[in-house]
C-alpha cells in the first residue's frame, strides 16, 4: 500500500468521524437552543393572560395565528407545576396535525377555574433543523472532496522529490566513474536523506574502485610469477631426464602451481561476478558454444568410453560470451570428471533450459552445500571446488535458476532460462 493512500485512509477516516461526531452534537445543541426560544416564548405568553387576568377580572380572547393558537378550557383542578413539553396538536388555520411545543396552566377568572393550552408550532423549527442538516451534509461532502483533491496534489508534489531520489537510485550502476549525486532539495527531511545517500555511495563507490583496482591489479601481479615458476619448471623437467625423484618432485610443484593458478583465477572470476562487472548485453549462440565444448573434450569422453546423447535446439540469448563459455564449461568438466566408466550422459538445450544428467550409483549430492565454495563431495587434484559455485554466481548475475535433483541413479542439473 502507497503512503499516500494510507494517509489518504486515514485522513478521510479520522475526518468523516470528527463531522459526524461534529455534527450530532451540533444538531442537539441547535435543537436546545431552538426548544428553549420556543419555552420563552410560551412563558412570555403566559405572563401576559395572566397579567391580564388581573387587571380585567377576565380570560383574554382566544389568540389564533399560524405558528401560535391558545385554548380555555374549564378545569376541575389547579396545576402547580406547568411544564411545557412537545406533543401535537390540530392547527385550524393550516387543516392539520402538526409537532407543537405545549404549556399548560390554569387561572382563575371571574370565579372560574380554567386551563389555559398554549401551542407553540414546531414546524418552523424543524425546517430549519432539516436545512442545517442538509447544509451540514453539503459543507462534510465539499471539505472532503476538496480536502482529498487538495491533499492529493499536496503530498503529490511533497513527494517528488522522495520519488526522482528512488528513481535515481534505481537506475544508478556501481561501475559508473562518479558516485551518486542527488540534489539539494528544500524540504529538510528529502535533502537529509539525499546528502545521507550522496555520502554513502561516495563511500561505497571508493571501496568498489579500489576492490576493482585489487581485482585487476592482483590478476595481472600474480600472473606473473606463476607463469615464472611453470617456465622453470618445465625447464628443470627437461633438464632433469632420467632422475625420477627429481622429475616427480618437479611434476609436484608443476600440479600444484596449476592448480594454484585455477584457483586464482576461479577466485578473481567470482569477485568480479558478485561486483557486477560484467554486462550481459550480447547476443550468444548457446547451442553452438555447447557443441564446441563437447568437440573439445571428444577425447576424454572417448578415453572413459561414455555414452554421449545430445539433444539441442537453436538458443539465442542476451548473455554473455565469456561467460557462457565458463558456465558450460564447469558443467562439462564437472560431468565428465564425475561419471565412472562406461556411464551415460544425457545433455537437454532448449529455448527454456539446459540440463545435464549423469549416471552415478553412489547416491545424492548434498544439495545444502553443493554450489557453495570449496565443498568437494571427494577430494581431487584437479578440483578446485569453486567450479559450481561459479556456476551458480553466473545464473544469479544472469537471472537463471539452477536446480539439482537425484534420481533413477542420476545426477541432473537443470538450467532454467529467464525467457520473459
Amino acid at each position: 500500500m502507497k503512503l499516500f493512500t494510507r494517509y489518504n485512509r486515514v485522513n478521510i477516516t479520522t475526518t468523516i468521524i470528527t463531522f459526524v461526531v461534529g455534527s450530532i452534537a451540533f444538531y442537539y445543541v441547535l435543537n436546545y437552543v431552538l426548544i428553549s426560544q420556543l419555552d420563552r416564548g410560551l412563558h412570555v405568553e403566559q405572563t401576559e393572560i395572566l397579567d391580564f387576568v388581573r387587571e380585567h377580572k377576565r380570560v383574554p380572547d382566544p389568540l389564533t395565528t399560524k405558528h401560535q393558537w391558545t385554548e380555555y378550557i374549564p378545569a376541575t383542578e389547579t396545576i402547580t407545576h406547568p411544564k411545557a413539553t412537545t406533543t401535537e396538536a390540530y392547527n385550524k388555520l393550516e387543516s392539520e396535525t402538526e409537532p407543537v411545543r405545549q404549556l399548560v396552566f390554569t387561572i382563575e377568572a371571574g370565579g372560574r377555574l380554567y386551563k389555559v393550552i398554549v401551542n407553540q408550532s414546531k414546524t418552523e423549527t424543524e425546517d430549519l433543523l432539516q436545512m442545517i442538516v442538509l447544509v451540514i451534509i453539503l459543507m462534510i461532502a465539499l471539505i472532503l472532496l476538496f480536502n482529498y483533491l487538495i491533499n492529493r496534489k499536496l503530498v503529490t508534489a511533497l513527494w517528488k522529490p522522495f520519488y526522482t531520489t528512488i528513481s535515481t537510485i534505481k537506475d544508478y550502476k556501481l561501475g559508473e566513474k562518479k558516485a551518486l549525486q542527488l540534489p539539494r532539495e528544500k524540504l529538510d527531511e528529502i535533502d537529509l536523506l539525499n546528502t545521507s545517500l550522496n555520502s554513502m555511495t561516495e563511500r561505497i563507490h571508493q571501496d568498489y574502485h579500489a576492490l576493482k583496482m585489487f581485482t585487476e591489479n592482483a590478476s595481472h601481479e600474480m600472473q606473473t610469477p606463476l607463469a615464472v615458476i611453470r617456465s622453470k619448471v618445465e625447464s628443470l623437467l627437461q633438464l632433469s631426464e632420467g632422475k625420477e625423484a627429481m622429475v616427480h618432485q618437479l611434476m609436484t610443484i608443476e600440479d600444484a602451481t596449476l592448480k594454484l593458478s585455477r584457483l586464482h583465477q576461479s577466485l578473481l572470476l567470482l569477485t568480479k561476478l558478485e561486483n557486477r562487472q560484467f554486462e550481459l548485453s550480447t547476443p550468444v549462440d548457446l547451442t553452438a558454444i555447447l557443441l564446441l565444448k563437447l568437440e573439445e573434450r571428444e577425447s576424454l569422453i572417448n578415453a572413459k568410453e561414455l555414452i554421449v546423447s545430445v539433444a539441442t535446439e537453436e538458443v539465442y540469448l542476451s548473455f554473455h560470451q565469456h561467460l557462457a563459455e565458463i558456465m558450460i564449461n564447469n558443467l562439462l568438466n564437472n560431468v565428465i570428471r564425475y561419471t565412472p566408466l562406461h556411464g551415460t550422459v544425457s545433455i537437454r538445450l532448449s529455448k527454456e533450459s539446459l540440463s545435464i544428467k549423469n549416471y552415478a550409483a553412489d547416491g545424492p549430492l548434498n544439495n545444502e552445500k553443493l554450489f557453495q565454495r570449496f565443498y568437494k563431495e571427494e577430494q581431487s587434484a584437479e578440483s578446485t571446488g569453486l567450479g559450481l559455485a561459479i556456476v551458480k554466481e553466473i545464473c544469479t548475475l544472469a537471472g537463471f535458476h539452477i536446480q539439482y535433483r537425484y534420481a533413477s541413479q542420476e545426477h541432473e542439473f537443470t538450467i532454467y532460462f529467464n525467457t520473459q
